[in-house]
C-alpha cells in the first residue's frame, strides 16, 4: 500500500504573510523563479522573458460564479446555500448554467435545521437593469441526506447563470477571513475567465494582464485553454496521517477537440498555469491511456496513475483521444477527475508550472513537491524570507525542475 507522511509537507505560515487583498495592477506581483534548482526573483510582468521559446502555456478559463446564495424565511431566518455541483437536469455545469427552468444542485447549507420548507428571495428591476422586472427565486431542500437543493424562478428570460449573478455572492477562500467586497467581483476573476461554473478562482491566472499576453505573443509563446470548474474541495484540509487515504475531491473538466490537436502539435514543453490546469492535463493523458486499454469512461480515479504498469507515450495517448472523438463525431469531451498528484507521481505532460504559494499540509503542496522534489522546502523558505505574499491573492512562482 502507498504511504506518505503528511508531517513532511508542513511549514509555518505566519498569518501576516497571507495576502488579504491583491496587488494592483495584477502583474506587479512578485515572481519567484526556480530553474535547474536555482532560485531567484523578478516581477510578474517579466514572466515572458523567463519562459523557454518552445513553451506552450495552458490556462484554465473557468469563471467563478457567485455561489453563496441567501434566502429568507417569513419569520426572518436566513438560510445560506453554497452551490457545489449540479445533479439535475444534468451534471454538466455548462448546460445547467444555461437552463431557464428548474435545476438541482448538491450544496453546503447554513442553518440547515431551519430549512424545512421552500424559501425565497426577491430581486427587483433596478438590480436587474430591467426596471419593470421582478424575479422571485425559490430554493427547496429535496434530499436532506445528500443536501440536494432544487432552485426555481418565475422568469424564463433569465438563465441560472444570470440568476446567481444577480442573487449570489462571490465565495472568497475561508482563510482570507473577511467578507466579500465589490472589488472582489473583478479581482477574484482572471481576465480570460469565460466558462461559468467554478466556486473558487484558478488563482495562478490572476496575475495575467492583457499586456502580459501581448508580450507572450511577441515572443512567440503559444497558449490555449481548458476548463476545470474548481470546486470547494480544493480547500479541504488533509486530516489523515497517511495522505494517500485522503478523500480527494472530484472536479469536472472540459476539453475542446481543437485544444487536443493544439497540445499534440506543441507537446514538447508544456507549462500549466495553476494546479487546476496541471491536474486537467495529466488527467487528459490518463484518459488516453484508458482508451488505449478499451475503457471509454472519462473518469480518472484518485490513484489510477500509481496502479498503471504499462507505459503509454503522450503522443499515443492524445492520438487515441482524437481517434475516439473522430469516431464519435465529438467536438468536445467532458470528464471528471479526482487525480491525486503527490511525490512519486511521474509527470507525462507538464514540464513545470506557474503557481501561487499554497497552504501547509495541503494537496497543493504535495503537487508542488511531486514536481520539484524536496526542494519545495527551499523554495518556500526563500519566499518566507524574502517577503513574498501567500495564498490566493498572493505572489506567483515559475517552477521548472
Amino acid at each position: 500500500m502507498l504511504e506518505l507522511d503528511l508531517e513532511k509537507y508542513n511549514y509555518d505560515l505566519p498569518d501576516e504573510r497571507i495576502a488579504r487583498f491583491p496587488v494592483e495592477p495584477r502583474d506587479s506581483s512578485k515572481l519567484l523563479l526556480y530553474k535547474s534548482e536555482q532560485i531567484s526573483e523578478d516581477i510578474f510582468h517579466s514572466l515572458p522573458k523567463h519562459l523557454p521559446d518552445d513553451t506552450f502555456l495552458v490556462f484554465n478559463n473557468t469563471k467563478v460564479i457567485p455561489a453563496r446564495l441567501f434566502f429568507q424565511k417569513a419569520n426572518g431566518v436566513v438560510i445560506e446555500v453554497f452551490l457545489l455541483n449540479p445533479v439535475e437536469p444534468s451534471n454538466v455545469v455548462s448546460q445547467v448554467m444555461e437552463t431557464t427552468d428548474t435545476c438541482t444542485w448538491a450544496c453546503m447549507i447554513g442553518n440547515k435545521k431551519r430549512f424545512k420548507e421552500k424559501v425565497s428571495s426577491i430581486i427587483t428591476g433596478a438590480a436587474l437593469e430591467k426596471p419593470m422586472l421582478q424575479v422571485n427565486f425559490i430554493a427547496e431542500l429535496v434530499d436532506v441526506e445528500k443536501n440536494y437543493v432544487k432552485f426555481s424562478w418565475d422568469n424564463r428570460e433569465l438563465s441560472f447563470a444570470e440568476i446567481v449573478r444577480y442573487f449570489g455572492q462571490i465565495p472568497l477562500p475561508p482563510y482570507l477571513k473577511r467578507e466579500t467586497e465589490q472589488k472582489d467581483y473583478d479581482t477574484y476573476q482572471t481576465v480570460y475567465s469565460k466558462k461559468d461554473g467554478a466556486v473558487a478562482a484558478p488563482t495562478a491566472g490572476l496575475h495575467f494582464t492583457e499586456n502580459v499576453f501581448t508580450e507572450l505573443e511577441q515572443k512567440g509563446i503559444k497558449h490555449d485553454f481548458v476548463t476545470l470548474h474548481v470546486g470547494a474541495g480544493t480547500f479541504q484540509p488533509i486530516k489523515v496521517k497517511n495522505v494517500v487515504e485522503h478523500n480527494m475531491h472530484c472536479e469536472q473538466i472540459v476539453f475542446e477537440k481543437s485544444f487536443i490537436e493544439n497540445l499534440l502539435a506543441n507537446a514538447s514543453f508544456v507549462i500549466p498555469v495553476g494546479t487546476t490546469s496541471m491536474r486537467s492535463l495529466e488527467s487528459l493523458y490518463w484518459y488516453g491511456v484508458k482508451l488505449c486499454n478499451g475503457n471509454e469512461a472519462f473518469f480518472i480515479e484518485k490513484l489510477l496513475p500509481y496502479e498503471q504498469t504499462e507505459e503509454v507515450s503522450l503522443v499515443d495517448s492524445l492520438q487515441a483521444i482524437l481517434a475516439y472523438m473522430n469516431e464519435n463525431n465529438l467536438t468536445q469531451i467532458i470528464g471528471e477527475t479526482e487525480i491525486f498528484i503527490f511525490p512519486s507521481y511521474k509527470f507525462r505532460v507538464c514540464k513545470g508550472i506557474i503557481t501561487n504559494f499554497h497552504q501547509p499540509d495541503s494537496t497543493l503542496i504535495l503537487l508542488v513537491a511531486a514536481l520539484v522534489g524536496e526542494n519545495w522546502q527551499k523554495i518556500y523558505n526563500y519566499a518566507l524570507e524574502n517577503d513574498f505574499r501567500f495564498l490566493s491573492y498572493g505572489d506567483s512562482s515559475l517552477l521548472i525542475p
